[in-house]
């Protein structure tokens, strides 16, 4: 079955043609002519700002000219991830959508439900003939997945809507009212690469199979991070068997909990069989401390050619215990909503050169001073261990606003709709809300969307039905749209 014939077909018809375009961070062209081709074929104004945010406006349908102006937000990218068999160039490849039962998901790579659909909701809105509704700003951010790049260069007077209906929210029947914020810390560790001791073998160790998936989102899950777990090997590996660290690479995204870690490793040639024996030890172990959360966690050892050069000892061992010693997960849940997180920190990426390892973290929370003594204990860490640390892309949270006017007006219509009340919370994740309030301060916020399972994993999925009820409520949320001030 095709996308495309599932209901609303209009906005399942958008989506599939969001998935045959390109669109991971960073690489938005092809989307970005898309959504502006979209907008001239349908007669409607267009506007991109100087970071590349797209604004399509639609005039209000007959009888609704005096609503407030509602702006539809979605942001363009997609994370890119892949399991280990599937072979996929997000920057050129489309994606391979499929049904599965009660889900949509795509074939060995992330789908970007993660924010297509909204995406799609938002032109399915544009290009509707039959729909009611108020003044339209449809406004799309560049690059929300590698540090709301769009929304924090949003410029004055770009948007003039009342009313933000952000629609980047993954679980249905819930409104959410705030967010968290978030800094990037960023750890360097430079050197000049030292020789390889006479006698010595190469070895690549790899760990694989983790779940992974969205750092704020299932950060309170305890899944597994693969650079902790190589880093914990890592350091026993040096300490038993005088094992000498040449490269490692895990992870490869700031919002994404790492699957994957490898490393490349030398040591004295007799003492191979007993590296592969801890290797298997470190497999079994991690499996049993992991046994309710991950998929089964596979840990390997090969052979490989001599590398020209290692890490100095001195700095091998510094970035070693300061990858192990630094904070990861769950750091503090909101003390009147006990079952949110409000502080956490995720230890993202680890990547080295020939002349320099960098570490990243995603560091998140919904009260500012909380956000800060993370970074300063992570940056007392990384400074004792003689690394540069440098902070970028802070924003602070979105505070909820339970007053909110629009808040109650879709709070009666999916009462209306459906039957029962929305769950109204706020979510330990980056919305671009708490970017774009302070830019647009007189603007009424909320984020909804259907129900997403496993974003930012190749695992990713959106439960059919709940595309179905999310656009029926947004629809009926444009018709309830109140009048002007």
């Amino acid at each position: 079955m095709s996308i495309e014939t599932l209901q609303p077909t209009s906005l399942w018809g958008n989506f599939y043609k969001l998935t045959q375009i390109p669109h991971p961070s960073g690489y938005l062209t092809e989307m970005s002519e898309f959504l502006k081709s979209f907008a001239k074929q349908h007669q409607l104004q267009v506007e991109t700002d100087k970071v590349g945010n797209i604004l399509i406006k639609k005039p209000a349908t007959h009888g609704f000219e005096d609503r407030q102006t509602v702006v539809l937000q979605a942001h363009m990218d997609m994370v890119p991830q892949k399991d280990g068999t599937t072979e996929h160039d997000f920057q050129k490849d489309a994606l391979k959508p499929v049904v599965d039962g009660e889900w949509v998901r795509a074939s060995g790579t992330t789908l970007g439900a993660d924010n297509g659909i909204g995406l799609a909701a938002a032109l399915a809105v544009l290009e509707s003939q039959d729909l009611q509704h108020g003044p339209i700003e449809a406004f799309f951010t560049v690059d929300e997945e590698t540090g709301m790049i769009g929304a924090n260069g949003l410029t004055d007077n770009f948007l003039s809507g009342d009313i933000l209906l952000n629609m980047d929210s993954e679980d249905e029947g819930e409104l959410y009212v705030g967010c968290a914020g978030g800094v990037d810390a960023t750890m360097t560790f430079r050197y000049k690469e030292v020789s390889v001791p006479e006698g010595d073998v190469a070895v690549k160790v790899c760990l694989s199979g983790l779940r992974g998936g969205h750092s704020g989102l299932e950060i309170n899950e305890g899944r597994a991070n693969a650079n902790k777990l190589l880093f914990r090997f890592l350091k026993e590996a040096i300490m038993l068997y005088e094992a000498r660290l040449s490269s490692v690479e895990g992870g490869n995204m700031r919002n994404a909990i790492p699957r994957e870690a490898c490393a490349v490793l030398t040591i004295p040639a007799d003492t191979y069989d007993e590296l592969e024996i801890l290797v298997q030890e470190y497999e079994d172990l991690f499996n049993e401390e992991y046994r309710t959360i991950e998929n089964e966690i596979v840990f390997t050892i090969s052979e490989v050619e001599l590398p020209s050069g290692l890490i100095p000892e001195e700095v091998q061992d510094d970035l070693v215990n300061a990858v192990t010693a630094c904070p990861n997960g769950v750091f503090r849940f909101i003390p009147e909503i006990p079952d949110t997180v409000e502080t956490s920190t995720n230890l993202s990426i680890v990547k080295s050169s020939h002349n320099s390892v960098e570490v990243a973290c995603l560091l998140r929370s919904s009260v500012d001073s909380k956000k800060d003594e993370l970074a300063s204990m992570i940056e007392s860490v990384f400074a004792l261990a003689g690394a540069k640390v440098e902070f970028s892309g802070s924003y602070s949270g979105w505070n909820p606003n339970m007053n909110s006017a629009i808040l109650h007006t879709m709070q009666n219509v999916y009462e209306k709709e459906f039957g029962e009340k929305p769950a109204v919370k706020v979510v330990h994740a980056g919305l671009e809300c708490g970017i774009i309030g302070p830019k647009v301060p007189n603007m009424d916020m909320i984020s909804f969307g259907p129900t997403i399972r496993h974003p930012h994993t190749p695992n990713e999925k959106v439960n059919i039905a709940s595309v179905e009820k999310f656009w029926k409520f947004l629809t009926a949320t444009l018709v309830n749209i109140p009048t002007k001030k």
